[in-house]
């Protein structure tokens, strides 16, 4: 049980060390990655139709 205790008083002391991002950065950074989400979900969409035409017109 010591080392327990012993870890979370380490991961509290971390916790305080990290440099959270200010409100204005966490939105800049969460619209980042959801347009590049978006972005590659309909280029591989794109890829995927692409590639399916191509194969329904093998005999």
């Amino acid at each position: 049980m010591n080392r327990v205790g012993k870890f979370l008083r380490d991961v509290g002391r971390e916790m305080k060390k990290v440099s959270w991002p200010k409100r204005n950065e966490l939105t800049r950074y969460t619209i980042t990655v959801i347009s590049t989400v978006v972005f590659m979900t309909v280029f591989f969409a794109i890829v995927d139709y692409g590639i399916s035409s191509i194969i329904r017109l093998i005999p």
